[in-house]
């Protein structure tokens, strides 16, 4: 049976990395089936394309995750595939919080033929053995034989094959600049893929789906089958000549502080280092013992869900152990050993008022450089905060995925309205990316190596893009004119360190005459001289 794994486009940010349960559950296909992905945030792909490639592929069962926020546009893919004669199977947080949604069994028309609840490692291979039998069951569910939800382990994690896996849609090098690069020595590629090493967060915010999806209990693989994971990737962009960064989609990569020193002592011992970048609390950034572990194990950004400055909305989303008086300081110690944060904000809070934007930006411009990014408090369903403003009857839009819209309420909140919280999230993107700000930022660490500057800006860049995207070729020209002086002087660095980087070459051992009664010896064979592939260690 041919089988394909479709990931919706999410409809703000596209080509950044691929999402890893296409790759989990292509692993977890029972032998003799044949399994397609495709990514419509890296390879997007109209619906009648979509009915195209089933029937020119003769694809019989397709397996559909998504999220809240890509419902919409994964609904209206599922339809095209339904028509064009496949069964479609629905997985993800969002149908687990809602399965009659697909199923028709609300006021949306049907759009799944089945529904894959909560954790699917188990249940993905009896779905496709039903399938290839013509028994397709409407709901799956991971439970055991009385009923109760059975979470996977993760002892025993199924090998991913990312040596063999095809990773061009993912290359966040355009591929204009491969023969420049390839010119210069540099690597011609880059990617970010996903690596899970637990599943799980015991903290429940108001706002999150995390702990009602994978449950408050931390499952963690073993120590060994990331080490292992690792070096495969590793391996891989060595062959390559290419460059590869992981993403560590662990909810609380450190939720564990324990666990995770025992993980990254591993990863050092087994060379196994990749730049890497992962999310943590930032409570439990307060361990510079972690923090050096962190460092020189690879890690370059930390995702830190930071939320407001404001005590009093933290704990109003049960995230009180977030210390706003402590931001400043953890994110110093994180640059003196060159990490840098990825802080995300959340406006439209009940104890937000106008001006919240500028006071937050006030404080984060006093902090060490990251990439902050905003968005609004959104309630999704099945959370305490979802359920509370239903009661409240303050939702305005109670199915908002179905009517997605980027950075827009789909809530009343208490102290600012509606158009004044969006008006705050779009000031906040566009003091935190103009010019002045990425160039402020550049001065900040003018002081560190090349690799960290080069690195914050083309971040930078790439995270301004998730509010104002550069759709098209014309828009990339005017953002980096904009720009030219910045990169005119990086790209001159670049070159002038490659070039006291390149070895030279090696001559041969001068000849020694031989005595008057000798033949002379054969001349030796010239020295061969390879230059290396020239690869930077920094992200």
């Amino acid at each position: 049976m041919n089988i394909l794994l479709y990931n919706p486009d999410n409809g703000v940010t596209r080509n950044f990395m691929p999402h890893l349960w296409m790759f989990l559950l292509k692993s977890l296909t029972p032998p003799g089936h044949r399994v397609f992905l495709i990514d419509a945030n890296a390879r997007p792909m109209s619906e009648s394309a979509l009915a195209a490639f089933v029937k020119d592929n003769d694809i019989e069962l397709v397996g559909i995750g998504a999220m809240t926020r890509m419902a919409a546009r994964a609904y209206r893919a599922a339809d095209a595939l339904r028509g064009a004669g496949a069964k479609v199977v629905f997985g993800g947080p969002h149908v687990t919080e809602v399965p009659d949604e697909p199923l028709g069994r609300t006021d949306e028309p049907r759009h799944a033929d089945a529904v894959a609840l909560g954790e699917a490692d188990q249940t993905w291979p009896r779905i496709v053995e039903d399938a290839a039998r013509g028994q397709l069951k409407e709901i799956y569910e991971p439970v055991d034989a009385s009923g109760v939800e059975v979470k996977p382990d993760l002892a025993d994690y199924p090998r991913i094959p990312w040596d063999t896996l095809d990773l061009d849609q993912f290359n966040l090098i355009p591929s204009a600049l491969h023969p420049l690069l390839k010119k210069l020595g540099w690597w011609k590629s880059l990617h970010v893929v996903p690596l899970e090493s637990g599943r799980g967060c015991p903290y429940g915010c108001d706002f999150c789906t995390v702990t009602g999806f994978f449950g408050d209990s931390i499952r963690f693989r073993t120590d060994e089958s990331v080490v292992e994971e690792l070096l495969l990737i590793k391996e891989r962009a060595r062959r390559d000549g290419g460059k590869i960064a992981v993403f560590f989609i662990d909810d609380n990569f450190a939720i564990n502080v324990k666990r995770t020193k025992s993980l990254l002592r591993a990863i050092i011992a087994a060379d196994a280092i990749l730049p890497w970048v992962a999310q943590i609390s930032i409570n439990l950034l307060r361990d510079e013992e972690l923090l050096d572990l962190i460092s020189a194990s690879g890690g370059r950004w930390i995702f830190i869900g930071m939320e407001s400055i404001d005590p009093a909305n933290l704990k109003a989303v049960n995230k009180s152990f977030n210390k706003p008086a402590e931001y400043e300081g953890i994110l110093h110690k994180l640059a003196d050993r060159g990490l840098y944060a990825i802080t995300s904000f959340i406006f439209g809070m009940d104890g937000d008022t106008p001006g919240v934007a500028s006071r937050t930006l006030d404080q984060i411009e006093s902090w060490p450089p990251g990439l902050p990014v905003y968005g609004l408090l959104t309630p999704y369903p099945a959370t305490p905060l979802y359920d509370r403003l239903l009661k409240e009857g303050r939702l305005t839009r109670p199915t908002h995925w179905l009517d997605f819209r980027p950075f827009r309420m789909a809530f009343t909140p208490k102290d600012i309205t509606v158009d004044e919280s969006e008006a705050e999230v779009r000031s906040a993107w566009a003091r935190s990316y103009s010019r002045a700000a990425i160039s402020r930022s550049l001065r900040k660490i003018k002081h560190r190596p090349f690799g960290e500057r080069a690195t914050m800006f083309g971040s930078a860049l790439a995270f301004r893009g998730i509010f104002f995207p550069q759709v098209n070729k014309r828009d990339w020209v005017v953002l980096l004119l904009q720009h030219s002086r910045t990169i005119v002087g990086l790209v001159l660095e670049g070159l002038w360190m490659s070039l006291r980087r390149k070895p030279k070459p090696k001559l041969p051992a001068p000849v020694q005459a031989p005595p008057v009664s000798v033949e002379l010896p054969v001349p030796p064979p010239p020295v061969e001289n390879r230059e290396p592939v020239l690869t930077s260690d920094e992200r």
